[in-house]
């Protein structure tokens, strides 16, 4: 498969690459996307991390894993292409980001703007099936996003982790909350953004960390 991923997390997850876990979670994928239809495109599967070097990760939001439907996932969580209609999480995100902080709307749900500005916009599991929700669960992936974060804690100060649903927070397990800001919410679905995602204030609580570590805010 052709997959892209920028140098720096080929670095930070080195250990990871060569494992034996890996090694055989890759042969799986593979036959997966040989045999039938699996999403991202073979290309997109590591867009998150090319999208936003180790480096250069400000915020991190973690998601549980791509859209499963034609057209949708483009390896960034809740993200999808332009002209793919915006699915129902990520509305309520919209929703909430006007509302806390005064931004416009989009007219498209392509995420890679955050990114570029420095937000590791993560799942948990980076393959699925298609029509099959969290399908790809279980084989390995976890284990490798676990890394990331892990790797981000350790080796970084200063970052903010935004932490939406429950599967969301079990990660957060791996981030020293003595070098790091993380927040956690109900997840931004339709089922549960009314039960504490709407009034988190993520969004400008993420720019005043930022902006107190002396960096630059994101601009939602």
């Amino acid at each position: 498969m052709d997959v892209r991923i920028d140098s720096s997390w080929r670095e930070a997850l080195q250990d990871e690459w060569a494992s034996p876990y890996f090694c055989e979670l890759a042969s799986w994928v593979k036959e997966r996307y040989r045999d039938g239809q699996v999403f991202p495109p073979p290309g997109r599967i590591f867009a998150a991390f090319d999208a936003c070097p180790f480096n250069d990760v400000k915020v991190v939001i973690l998601g549980q894993g791509p859209y499963h439907d034609v057209g949708q996932a483009n390896g960034l969580c809740f993200s999808v292409a332009e002209g793919i209609p915006i699915p129902p999480s990520l509305v309520n995100i919209f929703k909430e980001v006007a509302s806390d902080t005064g931004a416009p709307i989009p007219n498209d749900g392509n995420l890679e703007r955050w990114a570029r500005q420095g937000v590791l916009l993560l799942n948990a599991t980076l393959t699925v099936e298609a029509h099959r929700a969290g399908s790809h669960q279980g084989r390995g992936w976890e284990r490798l996003t676990d890394a990331a974060v892990k790797a981000l804690s350790d080796r970084r100060n200063g970052l903010v982790f935004l932490l939406w649903g429950s599967y969301a927070a079990k990660k957060g397990q791996y981030i020293d909350r003595s070098r790091h800001l993380v927040l956690t919410s109900a997840h931004p679905s339709p089922l549960s953004a009314y039960r504490g995602f709407f009034g988190n204030h993520h969004f400008s609580r993420a720019n005043d960390y930022l902006k107190a570590q002396g960096k630059s805010p994101i601009i939602w």
